[in-house]
């Protein structure tokens, strides 16, 4: 099967929101930038209300569950993206668009915006971080350019998908990044490396809609 190669730049004036409660904001805001997009810090729901998708950074999900509600973001962040709004969850992002999660506390609410069970945690604490280089797919191809590598901190891992997930990258049997629709989730954080093909593939949902 041939390569899939990641998709231009977008149309110039696409403003991506960076959700920026907690967590790594300026890395994904540099990695937007870089191919063309206008990144957005988004605090309250009148940030959100002026972004075409939105970042979902890596940080403490049970912290940054609470701050969407202190913040009076849960409920426009649910609307927009139940109406198709294109999303990219990483780590602790992918834990807050999760159908349900594993290991969590029991006052922990997710979005449910991608048809996956998530385990927090997965890998184990801080010191069992660890680096791998992946083969990434896309629509059924691989991506041209080789493997990804992924840092993982902490990090979650997809123990079970619905039939409308396309599994996009695994660790052994484990699935760390997946996608349904305008919404892709990863276990680990693109915007620590310079590779810029997941944020590029996550750019063409918007085309998409």
């Amino acid at each position: 099967m041939a390569g899939a190669a990641p998709p231009d730049a977008p149309r110039p004036g696409l403003k991506v929101g960076i959700l920026a409660l907690q967590g790594e904001v300026s890395r994904h805001a540099a990695a937007l930038r870089a191919l063309g997009a206008t990144p957005v810090e988004v605090r309250g729901p009148a940030d959100l209300a002026g972004v075409d998708g939105l970042v979902l950074p890596g940080g403490e999900s049970t912290t940054m569950s609470k701050l969407l509600d202190s913040s009076d973001l849960r409920a426009p962040l649910a609307a927009r993206l139940a109406d198709g709004m294109p999303a990219l969850g990483t780590c602790a992002g992918m834990i807050l668009l999760a159908t349900e999660v594993l290991d969590g506390r029991a006052d922990q609410q997710s979005l449910g915006t991608i048809d996956v069970t998530v385990r927090r945690n997965a890998f184990g604490r801080q010191v069992n971080s660890f680096e791998a280089d992946l083969d990434l797919t896309w629509d059924g191809a691989a991506v041209d350019g080789g493997p990804f590598h992924a840092v993982f901190i902490r990090a979650p891992v997809v123990e079970a998908a619905g039939p409308d997930v396309e599994v996009l990258a695994r660790v052994g049997e484990h699935p760390v990044l997946a996608r349904q629709g305008p919404t892709v989730v990863a276990s680990f954080h693109p915007e620590l490396t310079d590779d810029l093909r997941l944020h590029r593939l996550f750019l063409s949902t918007f085309e998409e809609n």
